[in-house]
């Protein structure tokens, strides 16, 4: 983005210029806006898109991606976000600019952290499986040469050598390889190039934090859209240590269930499992007192020696209240951080069991936890599709005995808040409720101005994204 530093009009484009600004429904955005935007229509699209990016999140935890009735409720956001989506419709001119100015403001909300990146990268890359899933198939050359993905096409001859042991097909005497073949190249080079500018776009913080209008914005769009971090206890202390065992088979997901049964057992457990377990139990109410309690008394059973413990265990469990250290006050981790991060080695059992286990170890573990051999196979064909999330959503409802359980699972505290409301009647423990709640425009002064000097800072980190993309097609 090219920016002086008076004011400019809003572009005026023709016809075929505003067609040839946006020629898809879907972008691989590599050229950032050349336009100065108010800070009503900056905090207007950035909204915008989170509201979809939250509904492309909580569809992918409900349905199966791909198919109906995944495909239709996607669809029916779109458009009433008023988004871009197809090829065919006219004037999309004003949607697809919307989609190309929004995803840029939105790389500066969610480039300030891992977990924020993780969060972003996953729904851009699903909302983007979902556009060109629907691109019609005489536009996809196009949309690839036009994002700097061509693919050439070669004689059938050469592509049996190429693509030995893999499927390809003909088309005017020439072979492709099929087209979830080229969904995955595209998925894999989109996340590639947006993990890489979303890095470069952190180096600009600095700037962007010493602006008061915007950065208020952007922390309060990164913090009120990925869900609850389950940090601020409201149950603090309406836990008591000796529930534990019974809520673990009735209220705990088969994540936290599997740790605190290998606890029990072995009295002991790695870092990684201590990180996941203990940070949850945080989140559903026990307080510091409890939880040195509670680690105390099951690693004494191990035959561990108490004064071992207070100087090399109970520092970490301090530290992860923020009460040691740099004084963090750490959040419980979500489905997708367990996922995708920190996979168990031999002797660990945090983790996610739909996403880490065996199949036959899954099968055994559900079985114990008398689950219906029809609902294993539910639960077991939803795994091998690699719905993890959709999975344990499902083992949800046949725990509960409820056909639907009228939420998007996306964390494992959530599960049990979720489960307590419905054990006891939505009068215990409880959490508030998970659906963030629609922002508001905060009424400002300085609304009215041109928003020139805050999307400087945009522009900056934008022209470093596109010298990083730059450099990474050269390789």
């Amino acid at each position: 983005m090219q920016f002086s530093g008076g004011m400019r009009k809003k572009l005026r484009l023709g016809g075929d210029q505003r067609k040839a600004s946006y020629p898809h429904s879907l972008q691989f955005y590599l050229e950032p806006p050349s336009e100065n935007i108010s800070l009503i229509e900056f905090e207007s699209l950035a909204i915008d898109r989170v509201k979809l990016l939250k509904a492309v999140e909580n569809l992918g935890v409900s349905y199966v991606k791909g198919i109906e009735p995944y495909q239709s409720k996607l669809e029916n956001e779109i458009r009433r976000l008023k988004f871009s989506f197809r090829e065919s419709l006219e004037d999309e001119y004003e949607p697809r600019r919307k989609d190309h100015i929004s995803h840029f403001i939105l790389r500066l909300a969610y480039c300030q952290s891992e977990d924020l990146r993780r969060w972003f990268i996953q729904q851009e890359m699903d909302l983007l499986r979902f556009r060109f899933s629907i691109l019609p198939k005489d536009k996809i050359r196009n949309f690839l040469k036009d994002s700097h993905l061509q693919f050439e096409a070669i004689p059938f001859a050469d592509a049996l050598d190429l693509f030995r042991g893999r499927k390809v097909y003909l088309e005017g005497g020439f072979a492709y390889v099929p087209l979830r073949d080229i969904v995955a190249i595209v998925l894999n080079e989109f996340r590639a190039k947006l993990s890489k500018a979303l890095a470069l776009t952190a180096r600009s913080l600095p700037a962007v934090q010493s602006d008061e209008r915007l950065q208020p914005l952007l922390n309060h769009l990164s913090h009120s859209y990925t869900g609850q971090d389950y940090t601020i206890q409201k149950n603090a202390g309406k836990i008591s240590l000796d529930q534990i065992d019974s809520l673990s088979t009735k209220s705990f997901p088969p994540c936290m269930r599997q740790l605190h049964k290998a606890l029990r057992e072995n009295h002991h457990l790695r870092h990684g499992g201590r990180m996941q377990y203990g940070l949850f139990l945080k989140g559903i109410g026990l307080t510091l007192e409890q939880a040195l309690q509670f680690w105390k008394q099951e690693f004494i059973r191990g035959k561990m020696d108490p004064d071992k413990f207070d100087k090399g265990y109970s520092y970490n469990i301090r530290h992860s209240f923020g009460k040691e250290g740099k004084r963090t006050d750490y959040t419980p981790f979500s489905c997708l951080k367990i996922i995708l991060t920190n996979p168990p080695g031999q002797g660990d059992y945090h983790g996610c069991p739909f996403r880490h286990s065996d199949p036959e170890l899954l099968k055994q573990k559900l079985q114990s936890y008398k689950i219906s051999p029809a609902g294993i196979n539910q639960i077991l064909d939803l795994v091998k599709g690699t719905h993890y999330q959709v999975a344990c959503q499902k083992y949800f409802e046949m725990i509960h005995n409820v056909d639907d359980c009228g939420f998007s699972l996306n964390h494992p505290n959530q599960f049990f808040f979720e489960s307590q409301r419905i054990l006891n009647g939505s009068k215990d423990i409880r959490k508030e409720s998970i659906q963030p709640e629609t922002p508001q425009p905060k009424p400002s002064v300085q609304k009215t101005k041109d928003a020139s000097s805050a999307l400087a800072y945009l522009n900056s980190s934008l022209e470093m994204d596109m010298e990083g993309l730059e450099d990474y097609f050269s390789e």
